[in-house]
């Protein structure tokens, strides 16, 4: 028992909400696996790597959670850089056709090692974002000056993002709206940034449908011409440079907002068909669902271990499974919320709250698609989903959080102590605690590690 205090440090709490997570991951993977095992023909393989993804995962929760929070800042000045270098090098990919997965160029491999860098610049913007309000905070507010050194900051990755990842784009410069709101910024600077975005959301739209126009014309015109021309390269025929995805974002939205409502004989399966099965799941489940391992939209679902894995729990495990996945992730932002109230330093109390805003909103994001309350888009469910890297970069979220817990946990250990200490009459007019300087003093980062290594 003493030895798992000793590696499991930090919040309880926090850290078995993960446990669970993990849990429900390893159950729901291996029953939404099934077109996996058809392809390999290894009925053990996807979960087993599934399994040693999540081990992986929680050595670098543990790994993490031991490192003192100020080092976190250090971060940014690391990897903001080379995830800048990474995205615009996927960017050029996905404009030249190269690299592309379901026609989008998000992943890059590195030693057999397949990743995407918005995982990585994601994180780099929370820290960054979370360092710039903690070294701007005064009496009336944050720094005026700091709105822009945000923007500076995290406008270039969230273009770089949209290009290939719009809702993950989307998703990270919300997350750093509400950092910014909770970092105290004018309002009035806020609202611009609302105009501003309401006016892109306009065009945008307006350009998504213009171009994907541009390229219906373009394919109807390269099946009418002489065959001479059929060794045009395939850049060529798919029209304009960075537009590629645009066809595929207004099938979406159109698709979405289409309320025609039709006879079951005459719904078309074909036609988004992971859309029709992620509602046929939801809505042959009932308050208990099937049990574990008895899905059967699974085996039609092409991303039921990923982006639909959501369906695929409420299919098994009923309403009463997928409402306590959504308990989960939201105790998860209110012990993040409870944490950063203990803290007695700005940048801690933007990290643990930046990052919890990014996990659960990504959560909340994921499964409003797949019960079609929003358009659909690929974001995996945190910690729940078949992944690498981004699974391990949501366990460094959490070992994040719990670091900050540690940190908050010593803090009550010395408020305490100070409170056992008795008073010390000094002189007739004045009172003073005789732990008073020690709590002077552990204001400092240095005597911060210096207690802790004395309790080690």
């Amino acid at each position: 028992m003493d030895l798992l205090r000793k590696i499991f440090k930090g919040d309880k709490v926090i850290w078995v909400i993960f446990l669970l997570l993990c849990l429900i991951s390893i159950v729901e993977v291996f029953s939404a696996a099934s077109t996996l095992t058809y392809k390999t023909g290894d009925h053990w393989g996807p979960i087993t790597q599934h399994s040693v993804i999540l081990l992986i995962g929680v050595v670098i929760v543990v790994i993490t959670h031991n490192i003192q929070y100020k080092w976190f800042q250090a971060l940014p000045v690391i990897i903001y850089p080379i995830s800048l270098l990474l995205l615009m090098y996927i960017s050029i990919m996905g404009m030249l056709g190269g690299g592309r997965i379901n026609d989008a160029a998000r992943w890059m491999t590195f030693m057999g090692i397949q990743f995407q860098p918005s995982e990585i610049a994601k994180m780099a913007v929370v820290i960054l974002v979370s360092f710039l309000l903690s070294k701007q905070q005064d009496d009336e507010g944050a720094n005026p000056k700091v709105f822009k050194y945000i923007l500076l900051f995290t406008v270039p990755v969230c273009v770089l993002i949209l290009v290939e990842n719009f809702s993950t784009a989307i998703l990270l410069f919300g997350v750093v709206f509400l950092m910014m709101y909770i970092g105290r910024i004018a309002a009035r600077k806020l609202l611009s940034i609302v105009g501003i975005v309401v006016l892109l959301a306009g065009f945008a739209v307006g350009t998504i449908f213009l171009a994907s126009k541009i390229d219906e014309r373009q394919m109807q015109r390269s099946e009418v011409v002489e065959s001479a021309q059929a060794s045009l390269t395939p850049e060529k025929k798919k029209g304009i440079p960075f537009l590629h995805r645009f066809g595929t974002w207004k099938n979406r939205i159109t698709n979405f907002f289409d309320k025609e409502e039709v006879t079951p004989a005459e719904f078309d399966m074909d036609k988004n068909a992971q859309v029709a099965h992620a509602r046929i799941a939801i809505a042959t489940s009932n308050l208990v669902g099937k049990m574990p391992g008895n899905s059967v939209q699974r085996d039609f679902l092409s991303q039921a271990f990923s982006d639909f894995i959501y369906a695929i729990i409420i299919e098994e495990m009923g309403l009463i499974g997928g409402g306590f996945v959504v308990i989960l992730y939201i105790l998860l932002l209110i012990r993040a919320g409870r944490i950063a109230n203990k803290c007695d330093r700005s940048f801690p109390v933007f990290l643990v709250l930046g990052i919890a805003l990014l996990l659960v909103s990504q959560a909340l994001l994921n499964m409003a698609v797949a019960v079609g309350m929003f358009p659909v888009t690929g974001q995996p469910l945190p910690l729940i989903s078949k992944g690498g890297t981004s699974i391990w970069v949501n366990c460094a979220y959490i070992g994040m959080i719990l670091s900050v817990s540690r940190y908050t946990a010593h803090l009550e250990e010395i408020r305490k102590q100070n409170e056992s200490i008795p008073l010390e009459i000094t002189n007739e007019s004045q009172y003073q605690t005789t732990a008073e300087p020690t709590s002077e003093v552990f204001n400092s980062d240095t005597v911060f590690e210096e207690v802790v290594n004395t309790k080690k």
